[in-house]
């Protein structure tokens, strides 16, 4: 396989603010700002970096610093030189067997005194493992079959189907699809209906996997930006009617990382401009059952443009890998058609296991929904009190708060947080090209003792860049709309 080639001016919008206060050495803070970017994700692994000569040009800096910066990475084991490859991204021996990215180790797999704030997600509960077992007594009924379920199992089809129609949107097994997650649905629905060069439109802030997964298939993106309401629908519908998008993709329940819902009307309006041109609204409805005082909009059949992804990963257990895509017949005989490509279905174990959760008993789905929202009042009143200069709004529900800073500092925040005890995924993870610096994602999805821990070491880390730099102004500087 060959080295991706990193281009130096995406390197260098990814980088943004990464000199930072005067006194520190310039090719230090350059090293942990490319750290940064291989630990969360937005610099691939074997990525071939550009050469010290055209990156010192691209950055504006000497050629020295981008070496001694260089040099410090190889040392730490983040690059490595490869004959005739240049220096070329890596993780270190020490980190390789364990998951490190920002925004990505799972909980119960943490840094030893490091509390994971960068994961969005909770533990399973012992309803989760009674679905296994049952799960466990009704698989032998499937081993005598061929074990390759492209569509998936009747049962779970079915399950998924009857939920939907209960909630007024009648659908039938045949407009299931199950998939390894609805990240997997998202990575299907790609392969089956976009050709590289494509236009989607996506909101901004996003979720980073989604946004990376549209990147990588090579589609053209035009965000737009989110206000502190919720989708600006002027821009959104203005950027669809300019842009004829093959594909608008959105979480419009709980969107993440912002919280927010989106209205019935908007959702309408969405669906007949996504018709008028032609395009596929791709409706990502993960996070739609951890609400708190009330359930979003009921979903409706906008007609045969519309698509549904839905996930047992969010509301029960990450470790659960069962997700799904609901669309008209003609859509899913694509994706059905070219799905081998990528996979041969989602093993039957855990299409048990998720049929029997998503048909039993709705009460400890209920507790969750009161556990978590106790746990985000818990998390916004601590960081009042330890951080009054950041600025917190409680979501109608999901998994985290969208907290904005004082200032444009998130990136130097998640770089100092572990040495404070906590990992978080900065603000830019979430954005385009270096957007959302002055932000950050917090996910109240831990006890409150762990919530305590995490308020404390963030407070810690915040005083350390006070005192590191001088405060900058915290006049707002809004992200203007695409339109």
């Amino acid at each position: 396989m060959r080295d991706l080639l990193v281009n130096p001016a995406s390197l260098s919008r990814q980088l943004n603010n990464w000199r930072g206060p005067d006194g520190e050495p310039a090719y230090r803070r350059l090293s942990e700002a490319l750290k940064l970017l291989i630990l969360d994700g937005r610099l691939s692994l074997n990525a071939r970096l550009p050469g010290e000569r055209r990156l010192a040009e691209t950055l504006g800096v000497s050629r020295i610093t981008v070496s001694a910066a260089l040099d410090r990475l190889r040392a730490e084991g983040f690059v490595v030189s490869r004959t005739g490859s240049g220096s070329v991204t890596a993780l270190p021996a020490s980190a390789a067997s364990r998951p490190v990215r920002l925004d990505g180790p799972m909980q119960g797999d943490d840094t030893p005194g490091v509390i994971d704030m960068a994961t969005a997600s909770m533990p399973a509960d012992e309803q989760v493992h009674a679905a296994y077992a049952r799960a466990l007594e009704a698989l032998p009924a499937h081993l005598p079959g061929r074990g390759y379920e492209p569509v998936g199992i009747e049962a779970l089809r079915r399950v998924v189907a009857d939920r939907y129609a209960a909630e007024g949107l009648a659908t039938s097994p045949d407009q299931i699809v199950v998939t390894a997650g609805a990240l997997g649905a998202l990575a299907i629905l790609l392969r089956a209906v976009t050709r590289p060069g494509d236009r989607v439109v996506v909101e901004h802030p996003g979720y980073p996997h989604a946004l990376d997964a549209l990147m990588q298939a090579g589609l053209d993106l035009t965000p737009v930006a989110m206000t502190p309401q919720g989708w600006d629908m002027d821009g959104m519908l203005a950027a669809i009617a300019r842009v004829r998008p093959r594909l608008i993709y959105l979480i419009g329940a709980h969107q993440n990382p912002t919280g927010h819902v989106l209205s019935a009307e908007d959702e309408a309006a969405l669906a007949m401009a996504a018709a008028r041109v032609g395009a596929l609204l791709v409706l990502d409805d993960t996070l739609r059952e951890l609400w708190f005082d009330r359930p979003p909009p009921p979903p409706v059949d906008h007609g045969p443009h519309v698509v549904r992804l839905g996930s047992t990963s969010k509301p029960y257990w990450g470790g659960l890998r069962v997700g799904w895509l609901r669309a008209h017949p003609d859509v899913i005989d694509v994706v059905i058609r070219r799905r081998p490509s990528l996979d041969l279905g989602v093993p039957v174990m855990e299409q048990l296991a998720a049929a029997v959760l998503l048909s039993g008993d709705p009460a400890p789905l209920a507790a969750r929904r009161r556990t978590i929202a106790r746990q985000e009042a818990h998390l916004r009143a601590r960081l009042a009190e330890a951080l009054p200069d950041w600025t917190t709004r409680r979501p109608e529900g999901g998994l985290s708060l969208w907290v904005e800073l004082p200032r444009a500092d998130s990136t130097r925040l998640a770089l100092a947080a572990p040495d404070h005890g906590v990992r978080i995924a900065p603000g830019v993870r979430f954005g385009i090209n270096g957007a959302y610096e002055r932000f950050l994602r917090l996910p109240f999805s831990r006890h409150e003792a762990d919530l305590d821990r995490a308020v404390e070491g963030l407070a810690a880390a915040w005083r350390t860049l006070d005192r590191r730099a001088p405060r900058m102004t915290t006049k707002r500087v809004d992200v203007e709309p695409v339109i």
